[in-house]
């Protein structure tokens, strides 16, 4: 293959494991009752891929070929589980006193149906991953890796955790799944597990708005999916404000969207985005969502993030933003969840209403963020607003030793240089 073809295969290399295998892997794991098996199998075919398409050329189809070349790794893989098994029983029958035991070939019907026509499986997988017998970050790990087409260093990046711990913690997750034989459907009763399906949710759609890895920065096949499974949880638990609260805190962020990035695929920061580019029509829609969500008097922190979305959306001007009100719904949201990404958002709003001195304050009470990249840039820029730029440059220094999204490291490095200009 030439080399201008080369670039070709890698981006549909890319896209099938990002976007085909997800799907493939859900009506696999559905067809044979064994996510494990399922993951393996898709694995297997995905290096087949890397194998074959190099030198034979990209499929016409390949989500089919994916799914074709997966199921037959499946079988491959149960033909060799059977074998072996065959082989232990000989061994066993050659020894004095054992019994033969009883077949053990699993019985493993695979589907047929048509890969462009396939039934939507990924959101019952999404409640199989969510099953309150794994710990709750084991549930959301094995979901971004299975259902979200989410790498392991994304998704370690997204927990602030090393890749091995997550990768442990993904395997684990999988071998109690299997070992405690926990069927692969939609509970009768869904909200039991929708805190779970809604953290997924949100991560992916995070993954997909500002990438970790992808140059662009962005993954608008997570975005879409995203969207797409919040409108069936819509219908699977209709007027739950929290699954509201994540469509509309959804729509604020995609009405943004087309000013994120400059022409040259730089990040622009919110404060200077064109806001005449901003999409009414969906901020309108954002807002009627909200609205309808919150008029049921059950706050969450889904609908508390949404509503600090729409005040940045609705302030005709940045210097309209109602920056004590965004600090106020963040301490709210802080008492909520505890998280520390949350105090690290509601420290730049404190900064933003009452000066950089307090936000810095509240930074430093920050525990568990040392690791993050957002923290150091966060108070790279309060330090700049407070008048000491030389701790700033220091700060900037370490968020960019510390991102992985190659348009925040670009981004990171000019607001450095800025300041090295400036002395």
């Amino acid at each position: 293959m030439s080399g201008s073809q080369t670039p070709r295969v890698d981006d549909a290399l890319t896209a099938l494991a990002r976007e085909h295998a997800p799907r493939v892997l859900a009506l696999l794991a559905r067809s044979l009752n064994d996510v494990d098996l399922a993951d393996e199998a898709v694995q297997d075919a995905l290096v087949d891929a890397t194998r074959s398409w190099p030198t034979k050329g990209i499929p016409t189809n390949p989500g089919g070929w994916l799914l074709a070349v997966a199921r037959r790794r499946a079988i491959d893989r149960v033909r060799s589980e059977a074998a072996a098994a065959r082989r232990l029983r000989q061994h066993a029958r050659s020894a004095p006193g054992h019994d033969d035991p009883p077949d053990e070939t699993p019985n493993t019907p695979l589907s047929t149906s048509d890969y462009d026509d396939m039934p939507d499986e990924r959101l019952r997988l999404i409640f199989l991953c969510c099953h309150p017998a794994l710990d709750v970050d084991s549930q959301v790990a094995l979901t971004l890796r299975l259902v979200g087409g989410l790498t392991t260093p994304e998704i370690a990046s997204s927990f602030l955790l090393p890749e091995a711990t997550l990768a442990q913690r993904i395997v684990r997750a999988k071998r109690k799944i299997k070992l405690a034989s926990i069927p692969l459907h939609i509970p009768s009763n869904p909200r039991q597990r929708l805190g779970a399906v809604l953290a997924v949710i949100y991560l992916i759609f995070n993954e997909g708005y500002l990438s970790h890895a992808n140059e662009t920065g962005l993954r608008l096949n997570l975005l879409e999916e995203s969207a797409r499974l919040v409108a069936l949880l819509q219908e699977l638990v209709p007027d739950d404000t929290e699954v509201d609260g994540l469509r509309a805190m959804q729509l604020f962020a995609v009405a943004r969207l087309s000013t994120r990035f400059d022409r040259d695929g730089e990040l622009v920061l919110l404060a200077d985005q064109d806001r005449s580019r901003w999409d009414l029509t969906t901020i309108r829609q954002a807002n009627e969502v909200l609205t309808s969500a919150m008029s049921k008097m059950q706050p969450g922190p889904y609908q508390l993030q949404a509503l600090i979305a729409s005040y940045h959306a609705n302030a005709p001007i940045a210097g309209d933003t109602n920056w004590t009100m965004i600090a106020s719904l963040y301490a709210q949201l802080d008492a909520m969840t505890g998280s520390p990404v949350v105090r690290l958002n509601r420290a730049v709003a404190v900064a933003m209403a009452d000066g950089p001195g307090a936000g810095l304050a509240l930074l430093d009470t920050i525990v568990g963020l040392h690791a993050y990249h957002l923290f150091h840039a966060s108070r790279a820029e309060l330090l700049l607003l407070a008048g000491f730029p030389t701790a700033a440059r220091d700060a900037f220094d370490t968020a960019h030793s510390l991102a992985t999204n190659p348009v925040e490291q670009r981004h990171l490095q000019r607001r450095r240089d800025t300041l090295e200009h400036a002395r």
